[in-house]
């Protein structure tokens, strides 16, 4: 479906929350009218860019609630929109009914079957051995019989990653993975796991600090052809190792883009993909740690230092102009206020880092803050004032 300046089509985002909320915002600056359909409350549900809201109240049946929205007697005034999606949910609910979508909707150029299979932990691994790129050593855990082939001698930490994060989440309270210490916590979280009909791998924990972790973000058009090649680092997470980013920075790593690149063109995927990795100093090789077919949380970064990304993909898929994205802006930073205190915190209590280190990593004339804007500030003023709200309540 093509477009005109005059004429742009809606786009409808399904889930996320920090990504959802630049998504909104990028596009809706453009004269784009933005839908939204997200988690009720979430800090994207008040942008002043979104045109319509479609909330979700319950995350547990939020595929139901798409098929109804997009695909149901009302759906009309939604059809001829561009989908985008933000989260796992939204990336399993476009694969499963893509051939329903796509006589209504703008989807992208993505392989369902394909998409399906990265957002399986054990699958992107076992992808990633077939193409002889490095993993960190992993045993997935499907049943209880596979708790006796875990070797006794194991040595931890290790970390249990479910195999689908979405549905891990959901039964865990939004933990995306259960970091371990000896064999009897691991067998007891494992076992949690199965109870709740959940598959996880165990795997190796790769030492070091969360700075040697990196992404390649690339699309991948029909052809085959990438729209643009973008890296970033983090600088810390919260917790350390295992929890989400805190602190990223923009900067460009030929090697982290070649081997990003490597991973897509050997599975043949087409689309939105961003590749994380860990840098292994024990062999110095980058080891690809998992596969994110969609916008991440980082995405105001990329609009930031000059990759919109989602401007492109856009109008990439429109029939409008694909902007050249051919460079950034290199040493700029996204910084999660909060969490990142709270890393600050953590890695102080382990003699790993100093106030005057901590502030002195904040003094940064390109610093981006993920939420607040001047001219945008209800999402983060509303969910403040509803916590201020619930605590004289309580």
């Amino acid at each position: 479906m093509k477009a005109n300046q005059h004429q742009k089509p809606p786009v409808l985002i399904l889930g996320g929350s920090s990504n959802a909320l630049s998504v909104a915002r990028s596009l809706g600056r453009q004269g784009i009218p933005v839908y939204l359909s997200v988690l009720n409350q979430n800090c994207a549900c008040y942008t002043r860019y979104a045109k319509k809201l479609f909330p979700i109240a319950d995350k547990k049946s939020v595929s139901e609630f798409w098929a109804e929205l997009m695909l149901g007697p009302k759906s009309a005034e939604l059809h001829g929109s561009v989908l985008f999606p933000c989260n796992d949910d939204g990336i399993e609910f476009l694969a499963n009914f893509r051939k329903e979508l796509l006589q209504y909707y703008i989807l992208d150029e993505s392989i369902p079957e394909l998409q399906l299979t990265l957002l399986n932990k054990r699958k992107t691994m076992d992808l990633t051995n077939a193409l002889g790129l490095p993993t960190p050593r992993f045993i997935p855990v499907e049943t209880e019989a596979d708790l006796g082939k875990i070797d006794p001698n194991l040595m931890f930490p290790v970390i249990v990653k479910p195999q689908h994060s979405h549905l891990f989440q959901k039964a865990f309270n939004q933990k995306k993975l259960f970091f371990v210490h000896n064999t009897e916590e691991l067998h007891m979280r494992l076992r949690q796991a199965l109870d709740k009909q959940l598959m996880t791998i165990v795997t190796e924990f790769i030492p070091g600090p969360d700075s040697l972790l990196g992404s390649y973000y690339t699309y991948i058009d029909a052809k085959g052809n990438p729209l643009f090649h973008y890296t970033k680092k983090v600088v810390r997470r919260f917790p350390k190792n295992n929890g989400q980013g805190t602190y990223h920075i923009t900067a460009w790593d030929p090697e982290i883009a070649e081997v990003g690149l490597k991973f897509f063109r050997g599975i043949n995927f087409r689309g939105l993909g961003n590749v994380e990795f860990k840098r292994d100093l024990r062999d110095n090789k980058l080891k690809i740690i998992e596969c994110n077919p969609r916008f991440t949380a980082a995405h105001e970064l990329l609009v930031r230092c000059g990759m919109d990304i989602s401007l492109a993909i856009y109008n990439h898929l429109t029939g409008l102009p694909v902007p050249h994205l051919n460079s950034y802006k290199q040493g700029m930073t996204l910084w999660f206020p909060y969490r990142d205190f709270m890393a600050y915190k953590e890695l102080k209590s382990l003699n790993e880092i100093t106030l005057g280190q901590w502030l002195k990593s904040l003094i940064h004339t390109q610093q981006v803050v993920p939420h607040f804007r001047w001219l945008d500030p209800m999402p983060t003023l509303a969910p403040f004032l509803l916590s201020v709200k619930s605590r004289i309540l309580r």
